[in-house]
């Protein structure tokens, strides 16, 4: 008993709790983020997490049965979407560093949302048990969830981060684009073309009498006859 008391309040294992904590947090609260605000969080608390679960000392079970598991499926299901809700079109990515590789000479599209639905799943459990503060659930819990980090959600968080570090360096961001497009359709409200009398005039003769020309052409006998 006194083994596994020194393990659970090492300053590590309580600093790896705290960042667990706020992962799960952000996740269940980022329901209405936009896009570009969620990605770079989670690319400032992703490496934190991992770095922790690095930092962790050496644990093993005590207790003959596994603790109790508190995501469901509907909570990881609900989770899963509003997350790929927030990510859109920039949900999928492919990935060539999964088992499946193996069986495969093709890259297997992944999704983030996913990813992250199925590290929450893993940091929830333990965060649930951890908090009921029984010594030997402690304790077992945080060594399920360090097996866990080695075999599966280790790997799937750097996975992760480089997909999501695509989404924000290498790719167009479609926000950026409808407010460059909605920018410039401004800009080119204010300029028309002058509704000149001539049926020959260059400018053309599809907008009001009140308009001005917007012709570059110095020369123009439609320049500085109308305002807006």
């Amino acid at each position: 008993m006194e083994k596994e008391s020194q393990v659970i309040f090492d300053r590590n294992v309580i600093e790896f709790v705290t960042v667990a904590a706020e992962f799960c947090k952000f996740l269940e609260q980022s329901e209405d983020m936009k896009r570009s605000a969620f990605v770079d969080t989670t690319l400032k608390i992703l490496p934190l997490l991992y770095i922790k679960a690095e930092m962790l000392p050496d644990c093993e079970m005590i207790g003959e049965e596994t603790p109790e598991n508190y995501v469901t499926e509907e909570t990881y299901e609900v989770l899963r979407i509003n997350l790929s809700n927030i990510l859109a079109e920039k949900d999928d990515y492919l990935d060539v560093f999964i088992q499946d590789m193996q069986y495969s000479d093709q890259p297997i599209k992944k999704s983030i949302a996913e990813d992250l639905a199925d590290i929450y799943q893993d940091i929830k459990d333990f965060i649930f048990v951890f908090q009921l503060g029984l010594n030997e659930t402690m304790n077992d819990s945080l060594a399920i969830c360090q097996e866990h980090f080695k075999e599966f959600w280790g790997q799937t968080l750097v996975n992760t981060l480089r997909a999501l570090h695509d989404v924000k360096y290498n790719q167009p961001d479609n926000e950026e684009e409808i407010s460059d497009t909605d920018s410039e359709e401004k800009h080119a409200g204010h300029f028309h073309h002058h509704h000149c009398k001539d049926e020959e005039c260059h400018c053309g003769n599809d907008c009001d009498d009140d308009c001005d020309c917007n012709c570059n052409d110095d020369d123009c006998h439609c320049h500085g006859d109308h305002h807006d």
